[in-house]
């Protein structure tokens, strides 16, 4: 009997030991922080700007890895996230737009946060992730319960609000700029960080892993940030663009009119940004900068307090650069260096700590990389590649090239960058190799960007080309099908060139590649500039401010020709 006690209770042991041992094992999975900002480029203090006041982002780059060398896959919100969420590029999901939902095009695609909620963490998102709005909408796949949003005003002085209309598409906007004497949580960020500490602390007394993604709002426009931001910086030292013109010998439709800012009330429409203004929007985009690094703070010293530090891989990522009157530009939207690097620094348990890498990375190598860190078999078809051993080892390279993409003027512009140079090829999707054009830049001999040398560099063009051409072809804007369109189209009369030729017309004035036309994109180069705004109105029939391909096309027997 009491062999029977023993046996019992060695037996009871053993499954206490292994119950612990298994429970010891989850615990040490770690938990990721994924904290994403919007239009984040690398003015930043631990990436060399010496103007930038960001000590919070600065001390977790002590912590973790600054890659020097890193590119997002778009320049533009929704397409850059989906890079992220997803390991795939715009030109293979076939996304290039605001409006659309990646999962239209790749509805089985499993994201970085369901990958991770797949293997048992508990998957949450604050703030922006996925760029939700333009019709665009959240992605629930991803997440194990709803996303979270804050509920703050855009702005809070009077004269702000006072100065809020329509623009050219119908949609409400204020200023480009406000400062105000009001607390960190007036502001949409402050609310995240505040929600994101809630969510920390929950996390810590949880027996589950966690991926938790916090999406911050600013830099983004408009460049609104409590008063004590903007007292950070010496308005008069604030240097101006050093080069203001576009790139010498660059196709025209290459780079970016500002539609995006020029939007907001108080800016010139056209035109040049006299130097003035152009100070004071460089002021505006530190003063934001500098308080999403504050926000950023707040979470990163409640991983700290919490004792989470030691097991949790934290992910810092912009999701584009930012034109601030380089070359005469201003906002994303472009394949130019400004638009397209990104800063990125990544702080996991086994990484290097204090350390600065060279290895040109990509936005689709996060979800790989910090699956494996994780400890996580390598997701499958994915564009993405690990660059764990680069986040463990600094002189370990990683790409010998990366790629990226804008379209323009109905054109996709395909960008490849190695440690030198940049090419673009330009051509619509499916054309002629021969049908393309090129911009090339050296940036050994021309870091900024001044002069595209593709013509006088036949050979240089051909061999950088030649790994672009490695890739699979890129696929076109996806369209939602239309049985009607279909019929429409197939009962189109053979003669007569009306509607082609408007179609043609369209593609061209569609700048942006999103569809739809602005009243800014209808008004380009008319030949009535005074008449043509009264037909943008008769042209809108369902008055959301923006034409769509059939309002355009067929109003031609309202229109002008010359449109």
């Amino acid at each position: 009997m009491l062999k029977q006690l023993a046996d019992l209770l060695s037996l009871t042991l053993l499954l206490i030991g292994l119950s612990a041992a298994a429970a010891a094992a989850g615990s040490e999975r770690p938990n990721v922080l994924l904290i994403c900002v919007d239009d984040l480029k690398p003015n930043i203090g631990c990436f060399g700007d010496a103007i930038a006041v960001t000590p919070n982002i600065d001390k977790l780059a002590q912590h973790g890895v600054r890659f020097d060398a890193a590119y997002c896959n778009q320049a533009v919100c929704s397409p850059s996230r989906n890079s992220l969420m997803t390991g795939l590029r715009p030109q293979t999901i076939g996304v290039y737009d605001l409006p659309t939902h990646f999962r239209f095009a790749a509805p089985d695609v499993v994201t970085f946060s369901q990958y991770f909620k797949n293997a048992g963490y508990h998957s949450a998102g604050l703030g922006k992730i996925y760029h939700v709005g333009h019709g665009n909408i959240d992605d629930a796949q991803s997440w194990s319960e709803p996303s979270w949003r804050p509920k703050a005003p855009s702005y809070v002085l009077p004269e702000s609000v006072a100065g809020i209309k329509p623009d050219s598409s119908g949609k409400k906007r204020g200023p480009a700029t406000e400062a105000a004497d009001v607390s960190d949580d007036t502001y949409s960020d402050g609310q995240i960080a505040d929600e994101a500490v809630k969510r920390l602390k929950a996390a810590a007394a949880a027996q589950q892993p966690f991926f938790l993604a916090v999406g911050f709002l600013k830099p983004h426009l408009p460049f609104v940030a409590p008063t004590k931001y903007w007292n950070l910086y010496d308005h008069a030292t604030l240097p101006l663009p050093e080069v203001k013109d576009a790139p010498r010998d660059a196709p025209a439709y290459a780079g970016t009119s500002g539609g995006e800012l020029r939007n907001y009330s108080d800016m010139n429409k056209k035109g040049a940004i006299d130097d003035k203004t152009t100070r004071h929007l460089i002021h505006g985009y530190y003063a934001a900068t500098s308080y999403a690094d504050a926000q950023i703070g707040k979470v990163l010293n409640a991983v700290d307090e919490l004792k989470l530090t030691g097991n949790t891989i934290i992910v810092l990522w912009g999701d584009h650069g930012w034109h601030l009157g380089d070359h005469g530009m201003w906002c994303k939207h472009t394949n130019y260096q400004q638009a397209a690097r990104i800063p990125v620094i990544i702080a996991a348990p086994h990484g290097a700590r204090g350390a600065a890498s060279a290895a040109m990375i990509e936005t689709v190598d996060i979800y790989p990389t910090i699956a494996e860190l994780a400890g996580l078999a390598a997701p499958a078809n994915l564009d993405g590649k690990s660059f764990a051993a680069s986040v463990k080892d600094t002189s370990i390279a990683a790409r010998k090239f990366v790629t990226h993409v804008y379209p323009r003027s109905g054109k996709l512009g395909r960008a490849i960058r190695n440690e030198r140079y940049r090419l673009v090829e330009w051509n619509d999707i499916g054309a002629a190799d021969s049908e393309a054009e090129f911009e090339l830049y050296d940036y050994n001999e021309d870091p900024l960007e001044t002069k595209n040398i593709a013509a006088g560099h036949p050979e240089l063009v051909a061999e950088i080309r030649s790994k672009l051409a490695e890739q699979p072809a890129a696929k076109p804007q996806w369209k939602k099908p239309s049985a009607k369109n279909s019929k429409a189209e197939s009962a189109k009369p053979k003669s007569g060139k009306s509607k082609l030729d408007r179609s043609a017309m369209f593609k061209k004035r569609d700048t942006d590649g999103d569809g739809h036309l602005s009243k800014d994109e209808f008004l380009l180069k008319q030949p009535d500039p005074d008449e043509a705004p009264k037909r943008f109105p008769r042209f809108d029939k369902n008055g959301d401010g923006r034409l769509s391909h059939d309002e355009y096309v067929n109003s031609s027997k309202q229109a002008s020709a010359n449109e």
